[in-house]
């Protein structure tokens, strides 16, 4: 007895295959489902940090309308800075406008040229982009204020640059906006169209035509009420041709998913930016009644809310947008789990370009003249 006792516990303890490969399985099963959720939550970080730098630029452009109009009262300190000279003067209005793009810009630059080549989430610089929030405020902050010690002769500069960035922007945007267009015409207007998303997609483009009409009449109102106006009644009139020639190659027999609604989208928006251009006119002038009374009412206020959200919409989802500016055969690979969920440096890049739009907004383009409330 006693032998076979010492022999039982000397006797090795013996595994099968079977057991090895099921526990070995069983592990490589739980590793797999704790990267997924790192990724997971990775790409939520990521997601969410859009919005944060959305709300960041929202803030910058309202500071921006704040130096404008009323800093030169308010802040009492900046008249004793140099590069602003004599009471302050070189840091109000127009040139007050454009430190604080040239800030902004320096901003998300830099975040462009630290994130412009990230691939996957587990690189460095997607923590980089979706953490860190205290070191780039504080970036931030100073890259605001040293933009305000900065010699007029390099701001004058960086506004000439200015206009050849927001002409960049538009043209981005401009593709951004034809791609929502053509998934939004897809979406409601499809191959298979049944009645209720036909009779949806008749009523936005009779909205959208509608509006562009309405639009256009008020250009004429404000702008080319008389013949002297002959710029501003051109472009208005090049505008009205345009929406007619879309309307028709769009009602035309060999246009893939033809009808009125991808039309109608560019009509709008086609005359938002004629009427953009056309209010940069200075409002000394005879051909811009709207700006000859100059009485501040809901309506101006409530013009400025709904423009600085369009001018962040816009870049904002121009930002996110890359996939609209890649050929044909990268759209077409197929995403991995680790892939990031947007190109980082491309929506900083935006952004960066979305700062030197939004101060030739605010200056009307002109960087010559002190600009009003």
């Amino acid at each position: 007895m006693n032998g076979s006792a010492e022999a039982t516990r000397t006797r090795p303890l013996q595994i099968s295959p079977g057991d090895l490969e099921a526990a070995h399985l069983d592990e490589l099963i739980m590793e797999i489902e704790q990267r997924s959720l790192y990724y997971y939550q990775e790409k939520n970080k990521s997601l969410r940090a859009r919005y944060t730098y959305g709300t960041i630029f929202l803030i910058i452009n309202l500071c921006a309308w704040f130096i404008r109009d009323y800093a030169q009262k308010a802040l009492a300190l900046l008249p004793y800075v140099s590069s602003c000279g004599p009471e302050g003067s070189r840091c109000f209005h127009t040139l007050g406008v454009l430190r604080v793009s040239l800030g902004c810009f320096i901003f998300y630059f830099v975040m462009f040229l630290s994130t412009w080549n990230t691939m996957k989430l587990h690189e460095a610089q997607n923590s980089w982009h979706s953490d860190n929030w205290i070191f780039k405020f504080f970036l931030l902050v100073i890259v605001m204020v040293a933009s305000f010690f900065i010699p007029q002769l390099y701001i004058q500069i960086y506004g000439e640059i200015a206009r050849v960035g927001a002409g960049i922007f538009l043209g981005l945007q401009l593709v951004s906006v034809i791609e929502f267009i053509t998934w939004w015409n897809n979406y409601w207007m499809p191959q298979n169209q049944s009645k209720q998303s036909c009779s949806f997609g008749l009523v936005m483009s009779i909205v959208f035509y509608i509006g562009s009409v309405c639009g256009i009449a008020v250009m004429y109102y404000f702008y080319g009420a008389s013949t002297a106006c002959g710029l501003n009644i051109f472009f208005i009139s090049w505008t009205v041709i345009l929406l007619i020639v879309m309307m028709v190659i769009s009602l035309h027999s060999k246009v893939k998913n033809r009808g009125l609604l991808s039309s109608g989208i560019m009509a709008s928006y086609i005359v938002f930016l004629c009427w953009s251009a056309i209010r940069s006119e200075p409002s000394h002038t005879k051909c811009n009644a709207h700006t000859q009374n100059s009485h501040t009412d809901w309506t101006t206020i409530l013009s400025f809310l709904i423009a600085i959200g369009a001018i962040v919409m816009a870049t904002f989802s121009t930002g996110i947008d890359s996939e609209s500016f890649r050929f044909e055969f990268r759209k077409d690979e197929a995403k991995e789990e680790d892939d990031i969920p947007y190109s980082y440096g491309f929506f900083h890049l935006v952004f960066s370009l979305g700062a030197m739009y939004f101060a030739m907004l605010f200056i009307s383009w002109n960087l010559s003249h002190s600009t009003e409330k």
